[in-house]
């Protein structure tokens, strides 16, 4: 008789810094164990980010590389399943073999995971559109202005009553996102799972855990702020360890 029952829906569990810290020295371990797969997915996003500096530079929108700097970490969820997997190889004991990791990967296409990052993407654009409208609504005045050259302008009034908004809505998107992937996209690599479960899931497991996990969030943050500031190179380190200690952290977190 086949068994044609669902399967059990994820279950959140009550984490503490001292989970933090644990995962964080798991994916310090598992990057140590697996350095040169690391290195060769954070060098996608390094790549990414000086085409971003480069494509800016180019139009003459440098001012733009700001805001599109912040919302390019939106993207590391991509990146992000290459150290799961790794991870999860690890964890199971199985061998680290290039060619089966990228397959792996390559057959998320046909799972949960495209339907996620399509979410992912659109916030991205969103966030990007929503950006200009913010610059229009409170520099729409100074528009004549090479921003480029002018930098001054964003220390008049304006310009800083701009940058503080801008922040707390960027602050505000970022909350939310994260909210919703914190562990959405490791479920989905490791579980069968629908997208929408795996995003309510994630999100759930904040709301019962708000310190821990929106510490975990600000970390994040800071960590990828500070990396990207020497030419993204910072990238190189910062990601392979919270990619592979967000996978622990998931193992901690969901049952």
């Amino acid at each position: 008789m086949t068994d044609t029952s669902a399967p059990a829906a994820p279950e959140v569990n009550l984490v503490e810094g001292s989970d933090l810290k644990e995962s964080l020295a798991a994916g310090w371990r598992d990057f140590r164990r697996a350095p040169l797969l690391g290195l060769v997915f954070s060098a996608v996003y390094v790549l990414g980010g000086w085409l971003i500096v480069w494509a800016m530079a180019a139009k003459g929108q440098v001012w733009w590389t700001l805001p599109a700097s912040a919302g390019f970490p939106i993207l590391g969820p991509f990146i992000a399943c290459g150290f799961y997997e790794i991870s999860r190889r690890l964890e199971a004991g199985e061998p680290l073999l290039a060619g089966q990791i990228f397959g792996v990967i390559f057959r998320q296409k046909d799972r949960q995971i495209p339907a996620i990052a399509a979410v992912i993407v659109v916030y991205f654009l969103f966030w990007n559109f929503l950006s200009h409208m913010i610059f229009a609504l409170f520099l729409g005045n100074a528009t004549m202005t090479n921003v480029s050259s002018s930098l001054q302008v964003f220390l008049s009034p304006e310009g800083l009553m701009m940058l503080g908004f801008g922040t707390l809505v960027g602050a505000g998107f970022a909350t939310l996102l994260f909210c919703l992937t914190v562990v959405s996209l490791p479920m989905l690599l490791d579980r069968e799972v629908d997208f929408v479960t795996a995003m309510l899931t994630s999100f759930e497991l904040v709301k019962e855990n708000p310190r821990v996990m929106l510490t975990w969030g600000l970390l994040i943050a800071v960590c990828l702020f500070v990396a990207m500031i020497p030419g993204f190179l910072g990238l190189f380190i910062v990601l392979p360890l919270f990619g592979h200690a967000s996978w622990h952290l998931y193992r901690r977190a969901i049952t």
